[in-house]
């Protein structure tokens, strides 16, 4: 229960956690945004990290001045396209070993990954670049199901640009506003139920369809 508040609230209060940050180690806050992003897509067992939220409120903390926009968006994609990279590796050489003789992969969140590739094929990489839990399990399915390892750099390079620059620079152009500021841990909210919602939406459409 302790772990889960507190992640509860690193996510509601990422905004303080990096600003005190900031002011305590200054530009090692790159250092420890390319370490999450890369955890979050690179490690398969670390799908609860914060990705979107973190994103915004970066480009928000850059409109203050307090850290390099274009410098973060090349830091962070780099990150992500790496993060996805070591990903797939991972799936396409250890996964049936990591899924038949450990409980590091999610059978839920596996199946539930596997289920946008059967609808969306490679475009799933990019998708599921704002879905939490798919962003971090789909690399690593594609690796395991022996995905075409071009058309896969292909989509995680594309994925991966959208992704950071879509939601940094959205942060950067609107985290400032009054009423944004002011209500910063409402909008983090509501990016995180806009991030599960395709997930709501397949549960629903499964339960009704039986």
């Amino acid at each position: 229960m302790d772990l889960f508040t507190s992640l509860l609230n690193l996510l509601l209060h990422i905004d303080k956690t990096m600003l005190q940050f900031i002011e305590n180690y200054g530009v090692w806050i790159y250092v420890l945004l390319v370490a999450i992003i890369f955890a979050e897509t690179g490690l398969v067992f670390m799908p609860f990290l914060p990705g979107d939220s973190l994103l915004f409120v970066a480009g928000a903390i850059c409109a203050m001045g307090k850290m390099d926009i274009y410098l973060l968006i090349a830091l962070l994609t780099t990150a992500a396209i790496v993060g996805d990279a070591v990903n797939y590796a991972v799936g396409r050489w250890f996964g049936a070993t990591l899924i038949e003789r450990t409980n590091l992969v999610n059978p839920k969140h596996l199946a539930y990954t596997q289920g946008f590739y059967d609808r969306y094929g490679g475009q799933t990489v990019i998708i599921a670049r704002f879905i939490p839990f798919a962003r971090t399990l789909a690399p690593f399915v594609a690796g395991f199901a022996k995905y075409d390892p071009k058309k896969f750099v292909f989509f995680n390079v594309t994925g991966a640009l959208i992704w950071v620059v879509s939601l940094t620079v959205a942060g950067y152009w609107f985290g400032n506003l009054p009423f944004v500021r002011d209500n910063l841990t409402l909008v983090i909210l509501f990016i995180i139920f806009l991030s599960i919602l395709p997930g709501i939406i397949a549960f629903l459409r499964a339960k009704f369809s039986k």
